[in-house]
This record gives C-alpha cells, structure tokens and sequence, in this order.
C-alpha cells in the first residue's frame, strides 16, 4: 500500500482554552494510546503528523491540508468535541478514527459519527484500518482485539510524540505517561478497569524506559497511568530504583492497601513526590483502603492516621472520593467527610460524583435496568459537570445541598490556609490553586447554579428525573461556549445519546433514536 498521511489527536481536554492551569497541567495529562498508534503508524512506513491537544492549539490548521487519515483518543468528556472534529475533518474527505475510553464506553454511539471506532487496540488492528482506510458511507465500522495489547511500543519509539508534548509546559514540571502494568485486580463496580485481567509488564522493560526518560529528560516527572500502582511491589520498584537516585520525580495513583509504612518510606526513596490513593466510600470497598469491614468514624480514623502517616514522607497526598454510592444515605457520609478534612488538612480530597460510563462496567445495566441512568451530554461526564445516575437515597436538592456544603467546607479560607500550612513546596501552591480555581471556587458556584435551577426550572428538574430528554438550555449552551467556532460542526443528534444502549446491546434490543423529534440539537 502506498504511505498515508496520517494524523494523530490526543484530546486532554474537551473545550480550547489558555487559561494558566491548562498551559501548565494539561501538558501533563496526555495518553499513552495515542503515541503508541503513532509509533505503530510509523513503524509501518507512514507519515505521521501528531498533535496532543491541551487547550491553545489549532485543531485544524495543525493537520496537514493533504491528510488521508486521522487518529483521535478521546475521553468521554471530550466526544462533542471529537464529534465535531470527526464531521469537519469527514467533509474535507479524511477517514477518522476513534479511539481511548469513550469508544470501549459508548461504541454504538461514536459509530454514527466516526469511520472507525476501535475498543481494545492492537497493532494489527492498527494495521488493518490503515490498510482498509475508506470512509463508511452509512454507520462507521466497530473493532475490537478483545484483550488489551501485550505490548506496547517503547518509550524510545514514542519519543518523537512525547518529546514535543513534555516541551508544552512552562514549568519544570514535564511529566511523562508511564505504565507497569494493564488491567486491575481490584473489582470496584463503578470504575472501567474492574473487569480487565491484570497484566504487568516485565520489570527489565521499566527499567529500561526510566533509564532512557532521565538521560534525555533529566529530573522528568513519571505519571504512572495505572488504576493501581505497586501491585507487584518489589518487581516494579526495583526497577524503578536502579534508574539511580534524583534522576526522576514519581506520581502515581495507588491503594492504601499498597501503602505499608514500609511501601511509604521505599517509595519516598525512590522519588514518589505524589500519590493519589482511592478512598472511595465511608461505608464500602474496604479491601482497597485496608479498613476491612470498617466503616462510618472507624474507617475515618483508620485511613485519616494512613494518609497522615504517608503525608510524612511524601509531599503531595490526593484522596479520591464517590459521592452518591449507592451505600450512602442522608447527611453522615458528607458529615464524616468533613471529619476527613479536619483529620487530615494537608491531604487534597478528590470529590467525584457517582457516574456510569456506558458500557464500562457491569454495574451500569442495573443502574440501566432500574432506570436511573440519565442522558446528560457527554461534555459534562467528567465526574464534576454532572451526575448521570440518578442517587439511590436522595432527592436532587437534598443531594445537591450536601455536595455544596462539603465542597464550601473543604475550600473555605481556613481549610485552603490550614492545608497550605500542612503542606510544603510544590505542593502548597498546588493545593491553593486547585483550591481558588474551577476545583474549588468554581465547582460551588457551578453547583449552587444547578442546585438553584432544580427549584426554579420545572423543566430542568423534569430533565433530572428524567421525565423529558429535552436537554435544558444550561447545558446546551455551556456545549457551544466551549466548543466555539467548532460548534457549527456537531452533528445534528450529537448532543443526544441512548444512555440504554449498553442494556439494549446486552438483552440484543434495537437501539433507538435518542433525539426529541422536537428538538434539534444545534
């Protein structure tokens, strides 16, 4: 076949932006998946034009005019955006391709909308969309490899990606995305991963790649992208720590069962400068915060003395948090969340709402079969934007009431001034940052905004019960604000999705137009 010109989009965000926490962080946020299809595509003989999109970029103008193919990973709060750009990009005759979370979660939906639309992605895989490369005139072409690829392309075969990406930031902090392992081996029911096989990677191969990271990046961040980092402890660490001492700066996302005192003082070592552990929930999932059928102030206090005792040895601590589990009711889960706080004021507590991602995880067909899955746009499924399942022991404004008082609490000037103080470096204008931005100051103005319309707005409430799919004026116009001049190109319907489908799929229903006749959706 002759050499396609091919492009490559790493969508990090969902909307342009060049706001200061962009320029800085988003840099730091990108996909191994997409570099991987890049090397591959090379690898293949291919000319390759990859862009990772972290808020300034031209989306248009920084693909090549003559382009044949284009890649795009997106996660699901990216899709109306990737919608958009799969349209413009189809009308000027390119193939597109769609990749990342949002195609494994909502495949049914991206086809309407992509030529392509790949799950689990191999290189064959790859290699066969390339050779095929046509557009599908009707409904685009699903894929899958079944399993998540054994390899994956070297650190050193990424470079010409990663390189440009890492040069983004201004700071001197420029992360690199790191894996030791696929898959999790925790089963929590909510997240994507629970239902993957666990597959670590070979420890020389680690070692290998840290070694080429910090002789061409000396003093580069890791962002170690697993669910669960540490599972294999002393295989994965070695590795890390034959790198030699102060060449590399770590952050990863691990488990308090992970976290021995032991595992704390190794990592610190090592140049774990951050670690996110999942807390999750006051009442469940026990086994990942190593509380064992603690729960309720017991739990608080156990995980409250863990996360002080590893905020001794590593500056910066995120506690991840689910509001709206199924297993919380009235006001003690955010009552004890306050106690967290106060218990441990240099942590950062990582709120999320509960939301069911497609077909990510076996528990979304009972929320599916019982009816609670609500169709908000895909732009606002980012964890914070909206709440999608509608919450099992709470009504709306109740919900909402507590959410907003938890986060006011949390980002009040005396906790913001307390954590500052509980923290040093890096870390302390990290914290006041996330505190005074969209994190802190803008979620409880977002939030009282949805909270007061719920009580104003018949028909926004109506939308949150689910008793019409009429999407409120709220949401569309945030949809258009952020996509801007990109905004003529959604495609009619592409607000819209069949928030069922994954049920319909599993009981093999015909899936339906989920769009208002009425309405029409730009």
């Amino acid at each position: 076949m002759r050499p396609l010109r091919v492009g490559i989009l790493d969508l990090v965000t969902k909307s342009p932006t060049r706001s200061l926490w962009a320029r800085v962080m988003h840099p730091n946020l990108a996909s191994i998946m997409p570099q991987a299809v890049g090397a591959w595509c090379q690898q293949a003989g291919h000319e390759v034009t990859f862009v990772c999109f972290t808020g300034p970029e031209d989306l248009v103008s920084d693909f090549p005019d003559d382009m044949d193919i284009l890649f795009i990973g997106a996660f699901t709060q990216a899709a109306q955006l990737s919608y958009a750009l799969s349209n413009l990009f189809r009308q000027r005759g390119v193939v597109t391709v769609l990749g990342g979370p949002h195609a494994r979660c909502y495949p049914d939906d991206a086809v309407k909308y992509f030529d392509y639309v790949l799950g689990f992605t191999s290189r064959e895989m790859v290699e066969e969309v390339l050779q095929d490369c046509r557009s599908q005139p009707e409904e685009g072409r699903q894929m899958c490899a079944g399993v998540q690829p054994a390899q994956l392309p070297s650190v050193e075969e990424r470079w010409p990606f990663l390189e440009p990406t890492i040069a983004k930031s201004p700071t001197r902090i420029k992360a690199a995305p790191m894996l030791s392992s696929l898959g999790c081996p925790y089963t929590c029911s909510f997240c994507i991963d629970s239902v993957v096989k666990y597959q670590p990677f070979a420890a020389d191969q680690l070692r290998d790649e840290l070694r080429f990271i910090a002789d061409k990046q000396p003093g580069a961040w890791i962002g170690w992208h697993d669910p669960n980092f540490g599972v294999r402890f002393d295989e994965i660490m070695q590795a890390v720590e034959a790198v030699g001492p102060g060449r590399l700066v770590h952050a990863a996302e691990s488990s308090l069962s992970l976290l021995s005192e032991d595992h704390i003082v190794r990592l610190r070592d090592a140049g774990f400068v951050a670690i996110l552990p999942g807390v999750e929930s006051w009442y469940s999932l026990g086994n990942k915060s190593k509380t064992g059928s603690s729960a309720g102030r017991d739990k608080v206090d156990q995980v409250s003395a863990h996360l002080n005792l590893l905020m001794e040895h590593v500056p910066y601590v995120q506690a991840n948090f689910v509001l709206g589990l199924d297993c919380d009711e009235g006001p003690e889960p955010f009552a004890l969340s306050k106690e967290f706080v106060d218990k441990t004021p240099g942590v950062f507590p990582g709120y999320s709402l509960l939301s069911a991602f497609g077909q990510a995880a076996p528990l979304n067909l009972e929320y599916q079969e019982n009816g609670r899955v609500l169709p908000f746009p895909f732009h606002f499924l980012n964890n914070n934007g909206a709440m999608n399942v509608r919450p099992k022991n709470y009504e709306w404004p109740e919900f909402y009431d507590h959410v907003i008082d938890l986060t006011r609490y949390t980002f009040s000037r005396p906790r913001i001034l307390k954590r500052a103080r509980a923290n040093r470096g890096f870390s302390r204008w990290l914290n006041v940052v996330r505190a005074v931005s969209s994190e802190g100051a803008g979620r409880i103005k977002y939030y009282s905004k949805v909270r007061k319309l719920l009580d104003e707005d018949r028909d926004f409430r109506a939308y949150f019960e689910g008793e019409t799919r009429i999407i409120p004026d709220f949401f569309v116009d945030q949809v258009k604000s952020d996509l801007g001049p990109l905004w003529e190109y959604l495609p009619d319907g592409g607000l819209y999705h069949d928030e069922l489908a994954y049920l319909k799929k599993t009981k093999r229903l015909p899936l339906s137009d989920p769009q208002p006749q009425a309405v029409a959706a730009n």
